[in-house]
């Protein structure tokens, strides 16, 4: 058999079997029925091919179904209808012209379950439809249409009782034709002028080889017809083609039922393509499997749309998940650089407020003082109201002090009189101080009410109003020295950890500056009994008035190496003295004790009273007995006048001292800078020469120490007459505490220990 003979002879099987393939265009037809079998997977390739497709229920004899396009043959006919009553209403007619035959025509015997090998119907216009009649009005000619169908399942199955009839249109032969050579073209131009791509099988052969092939899928596949018939289609598949779809294939068919899948074929080639493949099976009359006829689309373009809409889809996702990520990321970004820029804030604040508390505790030397600034330091960034309690060794209150945000003194105070000078043992400072760790009271009204003694100390409380108490112990160097009650009375505040954390940290620099304030204190105590002790009462001596000054260069005692004493003289004689020690310490003072013992010593009983002779033994005791290590010094005796209104006779020696000043009654000062000798223990066998002066009855010695003189940058001399002219400048008789007053006024800075003693001679 020629291929041109075998494709007519195939015409008639393509008539029988291709109506199977046509049948894929009803894929939506079998899912809104929900049917099963071979029409339930006929596939959806072909829902957009120009053909008209009917769904025949053999059982009732109606259309069940009709595509769009046959839907454009007999209008929007009301579903289901009788088959004759929907070729009626599509103005079917035979090549004739006569109307189809209700129980001949290939619509009728296809009802009636018989296949339909292929027959040319006419469609006459204007017979029935608008659109008919719409292409009637136009001088359209007739369409002959191709008509093929068989059905879809067998009897006694489960399957319901389906046949497919297939409409395709063909170009109308015309009257010169041969009429038989002209159906056979209509045959032929039928079955090729379709662009669908289908094939058919004979599972009755082995190995289910093709036996018919279409053009189209010449075209697709690049096989040819001599190429293809007679394999097995599996030739098409290729390395990426999917063993699932190949063994869901090969089930199918098994089973034979119909099937619909998608996998990757190649062309001749070898180039691959997306294959859209439906299998469905056809069986004769007496149920037997005669084919498989198989529809193929090419969908690689359709599958590269959807591939690459998921990737693209993906790609959306995923950037949209990014920039989620992104977003969420800045957003944690912002949120933690907030975060942090809150944290370093809170630092700096912190450290802020410690450096200013620091400074500010140690800026006094005065214990009310120091309480008060750590009030203020409290009130009101960490709490509206504050309470302060100091207390001694054994735990008494000695002091308190408090602060409100609004003022509040009296309540205050009153509250400080009922409650906090007799802390009972329920009071949170109480157990804070017990405990050395700070006792936090939030809107416990309970545990507030507790704290208190009396009713007065609670009334005083609610007074000034409180819902959160905190108290921290002020513990510095082992030894606890008071506690801090921090009180909120603003419903909208409490405390958080940070407060108490900070409140623990003020109170500790607190108490260390306490505890500083009670270690000067003890000192100053010290050096104000060694000052009593070292710097005497001047004595009343007749004849004499005299008065003194001292300041210590120190801050910790108000005592150091500067000295003066006034003597009354066993031979009626005064004796005044001024030294300075090095030093400006305790240590200086205690040497310059003992150095003032020993010149009391040798003044007193003194076998020569000559001020030379007697600071040479004074040298002498010092380098022996290592009382200092080095001393200024000056010595006057002043010896007074035998009868009244003489003059006095003043004896002065020198070791290393700033000179004296002598002002004499009627104001004028002179310097005695005529005599000089070596400092105390420099030279034990130093000569210190005397000087001896007459003074007028009510002239002033003035002795003083280098303190009152000495400024950095300036010359001595220069601070000597400085003082000369201030003395010189008081008033006429001015007293000996007058000119020491004129002689301190506006001068001290503190650099050195200043003595100074002024002593009026009758």
């Amino acid at each position: 058999m020629t291929r041109a003979d075998d494709d007519l002879a195939m015409s008639e099987v393509v008539a029988r079997a291709g109506a199977g393939s046509q049948a894929g265009v009803v894929a939506s037809a079998s899912a809104v029925m929900s049917a099963r079998g071979s029409a339930a997977a006929l596939p959806g390739v072909l829902a957009d091919a120009p053909v008209a497709v009917l769904l025949i229920d053999r059982h009732e004899g109606t259309v069940t179904f009709a595509n769009t396009a046959a839907v454009e043959l007999a209008g929007n006919v009301h579903l289901p209808v009788p088959v004759d009553a929907w070729g009626a209403a599509a103005g079917l007619t035979d090549l004739t012209g006569e109307p189809l035959a209700a129980s001949t025509g290939p619509l009728s015997v296809v009802a009636q379950g018989q296949p339909v090998t292929g027959e040319a119907v006419r469609l006459a216009p204007g017979r029935s439809t608008e659109t008919a009649r719409a292409r009637a009005d136009d001088g359209s000619r007739d369409r002959l249409l191709w008509v093929t169908g068989f059905p879809l399942s067998q009897s006694g199955t489960d399957d319901p009782p389906l046949s497919l009839v297939v409409f395709l249109e063909v170009d109308a032969p015309t009257e010169d034709d041969d009429p038989e050579a002209a159906l056979q073209a209509l045959r032929d131009r039928a079955v090729i002028a379709t662009d669908i791509t289908f094939t058919i099988t004979d599972p009755r052969q082995p190995d289910d080889p093709l036996i018919w092939v279409n053009p189209s899928f010449s075209r697709i596949t690049g096989y040819e017809y001599d190429e293809a018939v007679g394999r097995n289609c599996r030739f098409l598949q290729g390395p990426a083609t999917d063993p699932a779809a190949v063994e869901e294939i090969r089930t199918a068919l098994g089973e034979q039922r119909a099937i619909t899948t998608t996998l990757l074929n190649y062309r001749k080639d070898g180039t691959a393509f997306w294959n859209q493949l439906s299998i469905s099976p056809v069986f004769d009359g007496d149920g037997e499997l005669v084919s498989f006829v198989g529809v193929q689309t090419d969908v690689t373009e359709r599958v590269r749309v959807e591939h690459e809409r998921e990737t693209a889809f993906a790609a959306e996702q995923t950037a949209r998940q990014e920039a989620e990520l992104a977003r969420a990321t800045a957003e944690q970004a912002r949120a933690d650089a907030e975060g942090a820029r809150l944290q370093v804030e809170q630092a700096t604040n912190r450290l802020a407020l410690m450096a200013e508390a620091t400074s500010t505790l140690i800026a006094t030397l005065d214990m009310s003082d120091l309480l008060d600034r750590l009030a203020g330091l409290c009130v009101p960034l960490l709490a509206d109201w504050v309470f302060l309690t100091l207390v001694d060794e054994h735990g008494d209150v000695v002091e308190t002090a408090y602060r409100h945000r609004d003022g509040r003194e009296e309540q205050l105070r009153t509250f400080s009189t009922v409650h906090a000078l007799h802390l009972p043992s329920g009071s949170p400072s109480r157990q804070s101080m017990q405990r050395s760790r700070p006792v936090l009271i939030d809107r416990d009204r309970d545990r507030i009410e507790a704290a208190f003694a009396t009713d007065a100390a609670r009334d005083a409380f609610d007074a000034l109003g409180g819902h959160s108490v905190l108290t921290v112990p002020m513990v510095a160097r082992r030894r606890t020295r008071g506690a801090m009650a921090l009180v909120l009375s603003a419903e909208d505040r409490t405390f958080t950890q940070k407060d108490v954390d900070l409140a623990e940290d003020l109170s500790r620099r607190a108490a260390l500056a306490m505890d500083n304030v009670r270690l000067y204190q003890q000192e100053h105590a010290v050096a104000d009994t060694l000052q009593r002790s070292l710097l005497p009462e001047l004595p009343a001596v007749p004849g004499i008035t005299a008065a003194a000054h001292y300041v210590s260069a120190s801050t910790a005692a108000d005592v150091g190496g500067d000295f003066y004493d006034l003597l009354h003289l066993p031979d009626g004689s005064v004796g005044l003295v001024i030294g300075d020690v090095v030093g400006h310490d305790i240590a200086a003072a205690a040497a310059m004790g003992h150095l003032r013992g020993l010149i009391r010593a040798c003044l007193w009983d003194a076998p020569d009273p000559d001020p030379g002779v007697v600071l040479g033994r004074v040298d002498r005791l010092v380098q022996g007995l290592q009382v200092a290590s080095m001393a200024t010094m000056a010595y006057a005796r002043a010896v007074p006048p035998a009868t009244a209104g003489e003059p006095w006779r003043v004896h002065v020696a020198d070791a290393g001292h700033p000179p004296l000043l002598l002002r004499e009654p009627g104001g004028a000062v002179r310097v005695l800078d005529q005599v000089n000798g070596l400092l105390v223990g420099v030279d034990d066998g130093a000569h210190r020469p005397t000087e001896v002066l007459e003074v007028p009855a009510g002239s002033t010695l003035l002795a003083y120490t280098d303190g009152l003189i000495e400024r950095p940058g300036l010359d001595l001399d220069l601070g000597i007459a400085e003082l000369v002219e201030r003395i010189a400048a008081t008033p006429a008789g001015a007293s000996p505490r007058a000119l020491c007053d004129a002689a301190v006024a506006g001068t001290l800075d503190g650099r050195d220990d200043v003595a100074l003693i002024a002593v009026r001679l009758g």
